[in-house]
């Protein structure tokens, strides 16, 4: 198995489960339903809007709509990021320190990881679970909590939408910024030209071939820690200076 920094196993697992979840998040949807259906009540005595996996998906999608499939799924991606990156990134940290080599060690490190994930991604399975419950009265299960979701015009929206997306973006373009990197900081003749690499393509190349495909990833954990703020701070300033720009031009009219 491909052994990586514990900054970079954070990001790489939280980001695969992340896309795991959007895929599976249905059936979660699904299962909280059925779990909830006759909660305290006899067997026999209270209505049973959901009965099997087939009729339960449909009886969500007429009550809420095809989207209603995919009730809680920010709160299950915030779930499965702040879990399984935790997971991850202490479970690396042992293996990094050794402990997995001892006696019983990928045991203690699988258990002490996994139950630090779980308590720091519990707040958001509370929300993703109270979400996925709500639906209209008539197939209603359990308690509803009535959650109101973010107002459009809340500052929440574009902190929220800052976090998921810089994700996304510092997997997807680490890659580049390495190669960049090593473009920009090789030494040139006296020509100008590079000494090192002849342009993207060939550095990203010799990268692979000479460092492994990981190195295109060295620093992705850095690289998130700034890039998440950056892009979050740059999302809410943009979102305040067009609200601004939109009542100074109200007021103009």
């Amino acid at each position: 198995m491909e052994t990586v920094p514990p900054a970079v196993d954070l990001v790489l697992g939280a980001s695969a489960c992340c896309l795991a979840c959007v895929f599976t998040n249905p059936l979660e949807v699904v299962k909280t339903r059925l779990q909830l259906q006759g909660e305290l009540q006899a067997r026999g005595t209270y209505p049973r809007p959901y009965h099997g996996f087939i009729a339960s998906v449909a009886a969500v999608a007429r009550a809420d709509g095809l989207w209603g499939l995919q009730k809680g799924l920010a709160a299950g991606l915030l779930y499965q990021g702040l879990m399984n990156g935790v997971r991850f990134y202490c479970y690396s940290l042992a293996c990094q320190a050794g402990l997995t080599q001892q006696p019983g060690g990928t045991v203690v490190a699988g258990a002490v990881a996994g139950a630090l994930g779980a308590f720091v991604g519990s707040p958001a399975y509370l929300i993703k679970t109270q979400l996925q419950a709500q639906t209209v009265a008539a197939v209603a299960v359990g308690h509803q909590h009535n959650h109101q979701w973010l107002p459009e015009d809340s500052w929440l929206v574009a902190l929220a939408g800052g976090m998921i997306s810089s994700i996304a973006v510092v997997v997807v373009m680490t890659p580049f910024d390495v190669v960049s990197t090593r473009l920009y900081n090789q030494p040139v003749d006296t020509a100008g030209r590079g000494q090192l690499y002849g342009g993207l393509t060939d550095c990203m190349v010799k990268i692979w071939r000479q460092e492994g495909p990981l190195a295109l990833y060295k620093g992705l954990g850095p690289a998130y820690l700034r890039l998440g703020p950056h892009t979050i701070l740059s999302m809410l300033f943009w979102d305040e200076l067009r609200k601004l720009a939109g009542r100074a031009q109200h007021k103009g009219t």
